[in-house]
């Protein structure tokens, strides 16, 4: 370790020199090549206020992206429910027949209730589920930045096919427009799955400072330039713009649909979406960008998988007992297995498997989550 000489209490030395994740216990920064002027020391991490570094616009651009994304998403399913379950009240678009009438109901196909309900749940478990494939897209193949930009083509197209089937020529024809929104929330899903898990570490990857920096302000106080405090601030500010699209997107729809029809109800929110192409286009070469770098949940589902070999039995209590044996993981660790058999996409260590184990275990949690959704979606989908 190369450590530059110089006042001990705090180093102005500017020249480059290595360190370790530590710096003799005055920082903790990111590991390698760094310049050590104005490193905070160990006094000033305790006395000085921490405080965000300036957000760039490129960062609100993203959240901007973000924005339209949730109105169009939120502005449309809002009304699925009443295009699927309620009954055309004779009007072309499917409006309201007498929209100034608090008893009047807009409506589509009028399958009823059930098949709202079994559509409405489908679509939510597909928007669930694809993020998944998303980001080991992205973390494997494209980068972020790339999965997002074909991931809002993708929803775009989506978007596109569910305005046609609520056109008053297909409404007319409910079986062709119940076709037709089927294929369009499919597409759109993947679109989306592509999309929600890269947009949010995309923003975060625009934060141009990546270690502390004591930095003195016009009104002569010294303070901590923290980019953990920074990237907060960016958060706050997306979650804005996410709940201020989803907020317009919502009460905009339901009034769409009541007064003019279905098919505006789903136009508006593709007509914004494509706002986001001339911004993701025209700031492509101006974003931060990473390249992908491999995804741990392809070594994490085969180390899963090779665990559960041998465990798994009719008899359930003899399947629960072997899965909780408390060797589930120790077996699958690389110091276990012979280096001449072990699999060759086995490049971690055993470390590395206790994290995995530690994952899944955590992950019980979620075993609930289908009957909260259960009960919540009874509240939602209903006209």
């Amino acid at each position: 370790m190369i450590i530059a000489d110089g006042d001990p209490q705090r180093n102005k030395s500017s020249h480059i020199v290595e360190l370790p994740p530590v710096y003799d216990g005055k920082a903790v920064i990111q590991e390698g090549y760094i310049d050590t002027e104005d490193l905070p020391t160990a006094e000033e991490l305790r006395t000085l206020r921490r405080v965000p570094d300036k957000i760039p616009i490129k960062a609100y651009t993203i959240a901007f992206v973000e924005l339209v994304e949730r109105l169009s998403y939120y502005g449309t399913v809002q009304v699925f429910v009443n295009f699927i379950q309620q009954a055309n009240p004779g009007t072309a678009t499917g409006k309201a027949l007498n929209p100034s009438d608090s008893q009047a109901q807009p409506g589509a196909l009028g399958l009823g209730q059930q098949a709202s309900t079994g559509l409405t749940t489908f679509n939510q478990f597909w928007v669930y589920l694809m993020p998944l494939f998303g980001a080991y897209i992205a973390d494997t193949y494209f980068g972020r930045f790339n999965t997002v930009w074909m991931s809002v083509l993708i929803s775009i197209a989506g978007h596109i096919i569910l305005t046609s089937s609520a056109a008053p020529s297909v409404i007319a024809d409910p079986h062709s427009a119940l076709g037709a929104f089927i294929v369009g929330i499919i597409i759109m899903g993947v679109g989306t799955g592509g999309f929600k898990p890269n947009i949010s570490p995309l923003v975060a990857e625009q934060v141009p400072r990546e270690k502390l920096q004591v930095k003195q302000l016009k009104s002569g106080e010294r303070v901590i330039i923290d980019p953990a405090v920074t990237t907060s601030r960016v958060y706050h500010w997306f979650y804005l713009f996410i709940n201020i699209g989803a907020l317009v997107g919502q009460i905009a729809m339901v009034y769409a649909e009541r007064y003019v029809g279905f098919y505006l109800s789903f136009l508006l929110p593709t007509i914004c979406f494509c706002l986001s192409l001339p911004v993701l286009y025209g700031c492509r070469n101006w974003y931060r960008k990473r390249k992908p770098e491999g995804s741990v949940l392809g070594p994490a589902m085969k180390l899963l998988f090779m665990g559960m070999k041998g465990r798994i039995h009719l008899n359930p209590v003899k399947t629960y007992k072997h899965l909780n044996d408390g060797s589930f993981w120790d077996n699958v660790k690389p110091s276990k297995m012979d280096p001449a058999t072990r699999p060759k996409w086995m490049t971690f260590d055993d470390a590395w498997v206790d994290e995995v184990g530690r994952g899944f275990s955590a992950c019980s949690v979620f075993l609930w989550y289908p009957l909260y959704w259960l009960t919540y979606n009874q509240v939602s989908n209903h006209s």
